[in-house]
């Protein structure tokens, strides 16, 4: 009993400095669709936004890549809210004219078609092997990592921008060889489009997906400490998600590999 005290403890002290550390534009509910060592795609011109995505065997020293770091703006920050105040909020396709009504959304802006876009996918029930679910309150992150992990102490990896003068989609070189944390257990949790802070989190039963910290530095001089996170078995994912657009490929083909932007996290057993 003493040890899940503990561990609640770290796990609700964690969230919240990573309240204070990390920003979110989750509350917009706008959501975006969204030499020969350099990786391309098809779509940098028409959606910069996608090229967060690569391939495993670009994981060497030296890699040249364009990326795109979204800003983090500190006036425009959300926070995850306690169980107390969400609670009485629904959080359901069902009700959504009653949601729109509440945050005061117009039914056919691009924030209604955000919002029912969040809830929908936070309704779908997880594929075969997969971990899955959604994060409206602190306490509710704390409980349901907590699930996952059980007993094993947890840590968190997120992307940090080190320099002031970012820009936003820039070239960046690997200045430093991957760094793989090895870990028997990991959830990524991304933002979704919502009025408030939620994290769409996930992961696959068993060992499937590989984590790296990755030194990067700009074109403009810009230093970035990166979390990536590479998908070694993508036979369950749609045929037609975004990174076989960007990379080509196809589902059970080559392991996906993708950035993590500053305000998702990686949450990785430490042991």
């Amino acid at each position: 009993m003493e040890m899940q005290q503990l561990f609640a403890s770290f796990l609700c002290c964690v969230v919240l400095l990573l309240q204070f550390s990390l920003g979110s534009h989750a509350h917009e509910t706008y959501e975006k669709t969204g030499p020969d060592n350099v990786v391309k795609t098809k779509d940098y011109h028409d959606d910069p936004t996608l090229s967060v995505f690569f391939k495993v065997d670009d994981l060497y020293l030296g890699k040249k890549m364009l990326i795109y770091f979204a800003t983090n703006d500190d006036s425009n920050r959300a926070y995850l809210l306690s169980r107390e105040e969400v609670d009485p909020i629904p959080f359901s396709s069902q009700k959504l004219q009653y949601l729109l009504k509440f945050f005061s959304i117009s039914d056919n802006s691009p924030q209604a078609k955000a919002i029912e876009t969040t809830l929908k996918l936070c309704e779908l029930k997880p594929i075969e092997g997969e971990i899955k679910f959604c994060v409206t309150s602190l306490e509710s992150m704390l409980d349901l990592t907590r699930g996952t992990f059980g007993t094993v102490k947890p840590k968190v990896l997120t992307t940090k921008i080190l320099s002031s003068n970012h820009t936003t989609f820039q070239w960046y070189t690997f200045v430093e060889k991957p760094m793989e944390i090895y870990t028997p257990k990991m959830l990524a949790c991304h933002t979704k489009a919502y009025p408030y802070l939620v994290y769409y989190c996930h992961g696959e039963k068993g060992h499937s997906n590989r984590v790296f910290k990755i030194a990067l530095v700009g074109e403009n001089g810009e230093r970035v400490d990166a979390a990536a996170a590479c998908h070694m078995d993508t036979s369950m994912w749609d045929s037609d998600h975004v990174a076989f657009r960007v990379l080509g490929g196809r589902p059970g083909g080559s392991p996906v590999c993708h950035f993590l932007p500053v305000d998702n996290l990686i949450w990785v057993a430490s042991s």
